[in-house]
């Protein structure tokens, strides 16, 4: 009778997913020209064979883990109202010293300088958080307005928290919020009768 203990069933949900969250994990510490599939399995405890067979190849994966990162609310939530507010007050919470990292800003960060990488992002964050902030907006232009509002919240979040701008990494967060409440209250607000132009004007 054999004494070698019984060969366990491989768990392929879990396998997946040990791959996936190293996938988020090295794309977003190395961007996605310099991050390895080598180095990806490593960190998931399986092989590089297993990232083909379960994601095709490591442009597949990235898609899974861009997904995975933008799926999540990090500033912009699914409550519409004090949208501004709101939006303002996470923002100045979620960039000050000592705060943690807004990982999917990161990725987008260092992985946007490679062509294959910047479009699979540009359809992550169309998806996601810019589907998900546009749904919020009232009034027309909302596509353009929930991106114009992105641009300014990944600009504060690039000079205060990766660059240390001296006047923003020191800034008193509940003022930095107020500021910046100001700033995307006339996008994120519906406009009034008198602000939409008339068709062909």
């Amino acid at each position: 009778m054999s004494t070698a203990p019984p060969t366990r069933k491989r768990d392929g949900a879990a396998t997946r997913e040990a791959i996936l969250a190293a996938a988020v994990v090295e794309f977003t510490e190395h961007g996605y020209a310099a991050a390895g599939v080598r180095q990806i399995a490593e960190r998931a405890g399986v092989t590089a064979m297993m990232i083909n067979r379960y994601f095709g190849s490591k442009e597949g994966l990235f898609t899974q883990a861009v997904d995975r990162a933008f799926a999540p609310p990090t500033i912009v939530g699914d409550e519409s109202a004090a949208l501004a507010h709101t939006l303002a007050h996470t923002l100045a919470r979620r960039t000050a010293a000592g705060a943690d990292p807004l990982d999917p800003f990161l990725l987008l960060l260092r992985s946007a300088p490679d062509p294959e990488a910047a479009a699979i992002l540009r359809r992550g964050v169309e998806t996601h958080v810019g589907a998900r902030l546009a749904g919020l907006l009232d009034g027309p232009d909302a596509d353009v307005r929930a991106q114009l509002t992105l641009a300014l919240v990944a600009g504060t979040w690039l000079l205060r928290s990766v660059v240390g701008t001296t006047a923003l990494a020191t800034a008193e967060d509940g003022r930095l919020a107020d500021l910046l409440a100001g700033m995307l209250e006339p996008v994120v607000a519906a406009p009034s009768a008198a602000q939409v132009p008339a068709a062909g004007g």
